[in-house]
């Protein structure tokens, strides 16, 4: 599609859509990956020695966060999966590069323009839409462009593993059986009530629990930590801004701003020369003087036949989508404003700035104050960063830093290198407290850069070795799981008990509850391992009932199944069946590529 876009680029028109794709790419938000790139690599994992670093983990956690699918109190944990599917990522990129799978630029160009997440209401890419889209998500165009490459590296070693996988037409209508499958049954369950006497706990039931699950009392490697930290952001919350101040940051965006344009072109050439070109647009001048509509005036006088039955619209531009002169005079104009004639390689140009991209004063107001006072204490920030890392390497305490600085000492309780909350569990922080100049010798920290605006500095308060806890300490833990135990195990004695009465053919009086033709996929309210143990008894013969039991956690539930029926034949849960077993086949050689790369490679966390 991009190249057939290229083939029809002779109006000014289609040649801005090129160049918006293009340049929209290659150029918007290079500063923020400059940025990203020279900043602090350190590495957080290595697979077959090629880094993942902080930044790269960073960038997916908070792209989760602010997606909203997770709640910020969940960081740690969410840090924790993002770092294992970077890994994983890595493995599977890795794989498909040394299998010889590649997407040449132009397969990336055409991807882009054709996915609708970036397309408008006419199905036609929307430089803007995808802009604002990146930049909701915490990309920029250069970096989701090397995402996606990656991205479809690797669903290109994924399909051809799942094309590779195959099921027989048998097995798929035996699938299909099982799974439209209905069951009549009851179920009872078991509760300590069904018990004739509790069961008995002695010391040496403890002790052999204890020592069998010692792993499970384990008690990490601790630090306790004072740390201060140095937060531009907080600076700036002390400033007062001043509303003019405010509203001059509002004017000053103006400058930058996108903003939506309009043009009438004139070209000039074999049929006009540049002197009637010129003469055409001082008579546009005239009548836009005269009270003449832009808009009307470009239908009447441009030559760009793509846009002047719009009235000369371009859309909405950001720098770098057109020449220095265009750009310069566009973005010298405010809402309303007529530039100038502006010659370019197309042609001469009258500009006009239809729309400012901006907020309104009152709405941008918080933001404003933001960033006004952000750059008010910019400075001060720096100059509070050198003396933190000054005073921090000469002083024998964080306490007099602290008061040197005007920042609060904090101290935290016992944390371990995988087990901390709040900052201390952010990058490279752990790592800090746990190097041997902080734990061994008792230094301060190194100044530690949780991002632009924050600065760490930490100190070990205290420390203890890993252990395992004593008996006593974890008495109460060990008491409950035997507990636990012992009545699940006196649970399912009675349950065979009760089985081999009722196959006796006894008749016990227990509260049955019934399932009455219940199918694999309907809604019971029954927990899943009761319905699978009823679906994984024997047919039974007419008139009989087949007994069996289900372990559901603590309970235990006795099952009598009555009849099977084979169900009516369903072509959308067929095909579903059908659909999941290939799935799972796939799943299944996609999970033993992983196992297989993960035990090859050589994986390191710092």
């Amino acid at each position: 599609m991009l190249q057939s876009i290229r083939d029809r680029s002779t109006s000014w028109g289609a040649k801005i859509l090129v160049g918006a794709v293009v340049v929209t790419m290659a150029l918007f938000g290079v500063e923020s990956l400059v940025g990203l790139l020279n900043s602090d690599g350190e590495e957080v994992a290595t697979v077959n020695g090629e880094p993942i670093t902080r930044q790269q983990l960073e960038l997916q956690v908070q792209r989760a966060i602010r997606s909203g699918q997770v709640p910020p109190e969940q960081e740690r944990q969410l840090r924790a999966e993002t770092l294992d599917s970077l890994i994983t990522n890595q493995l599977l990129t890795q794989y498909a590069e040394e299998g010889g799978l590649h997407l040449s630029d132009a397969q990336i160009d055409q991807l882009i323009v054709t996915l609708p997440e970036f397309q408008d209401a006419n199905g036609r890419f929307d430089s803007e839409l995808f802009k604002n889209r990146l930049a909701s998500a915490g990309f920029t165009p250069i970096s989701f462009r090397a995402q996606l490459r990656e991205d479809m590296k690797r669903r290109q070693l994924q399909q051809g593993l799942v094309i590779s996988e195959f099921s027989l037409p048998s097995e798929q209508e035996r699938l299909a059986e099982l799974q439209r499958q209905a069951r009549t049954f009851r179920h009872y369950a078991l509760t300590p009530a069904d018990l004739e006497t509790a069961p008995e706990i002695d010391d040496a039931d403890l002790q052999a629990y204890y020592e069998a699950h010692a792993d499970a009392y384990q008690r990490p490697e601790q630090v306790k930590l004072a740390y201060v930290v140095l937060d531009k952001q907080a600076m700036a919350d002390d400033i007062e801004v001043s509303d003019e101040d405010l509203r001059q940051a509002w004017q000053d965006e103006a400058a930058s701003a996108d903003r939506r344009v309009s043009h009438i072109m004139v070209g000039f050439g074999d049929e006009r020369s540049r002197e009637d070109a010129v003469a055409r647009l001082e008579e546009v001048k005239s009548l836009l003087a005269d009270g003449e509509a832009f808009a009307d005036l470009a239908a009447d006088y441009s030559d760009d036949t793509s846009t002047s039955d719009a009235g000369g619209d371009l859309g909405v531009i950001s720098r770098g989508f057109f020449g220095e002169a265009f750009e310069d005079a566009a973005f010298a104009l405010d809402e309303g404003q007529v530039s100038d004639i502006v010659e370019t390689d197309n042609g001469l140009h009258l500009i006009q700035v239809t729309e400012l991209d901006r907020p309104p004063f009152e709405e941008a107001r918080d933001r404003l104050r933001q960033d006004v006072a952000l750059a008010q204490v910019d400075d001060a920030f720096n100059d509070k960063a050198q003396r933190l890392i000054d005073e921090s390497f000469a002083a024998e305490d964080l306490a007099s830093v602290a008061e040197d600085l005007d920042l609060e000492r904090q101290q935290s309780d016992w944390v371990s290198r995988d087990a901390a909350d709040g900052v201390l569990s952010e990058p490279g922080v752990m790592r800090q407290a746990f190097s041997d100049d902080v734990l061994e010798e008792g230094f301060n920290s190194e100044v530690i850069e949780l991002d632009e605006d924050r600065r760490m500095v930490l100190r070990v308060v205290e420390h203890r070795d890993a252990t395992t806890l004593p008996l006593d300490e974890v008495r109460d833990r060990v008491v409950a799981a035997v507990e636990a135990d012992k009545t699940r195990e006196a649970l399912e004695a009675r349950a065979d008990e009760m089985l081999a009465s009722l196959r006796g053919g006894e008749t016990l009086d227990l509260d049955w509850q019934r399932a009455e033709s219940l199918s694999r996929q309907a809604e019971s309210g029954l927990a899943q391992p009761v319905i699978e143990a009823a679906f994984r008894l024997p047919h039974p013969s007419e008139g009989e009932t087949v007994y069996g039991r289900a372990n559901d956690g603590q309970r235990v539930v006795l099952i009598g199944l009555e009849s099977v029926t084979a169900g009516e034949p369903n072509a959308q849960i067929e095909s579903f069946v059908a659909r999941m077993a290939q799935q799972l086949r796939s799943q299944a050689a996609v999970n033993g590529l992983l196992d297989h790369l993960r035990e090859q490679a050589e994986i390191e966390r710092p």
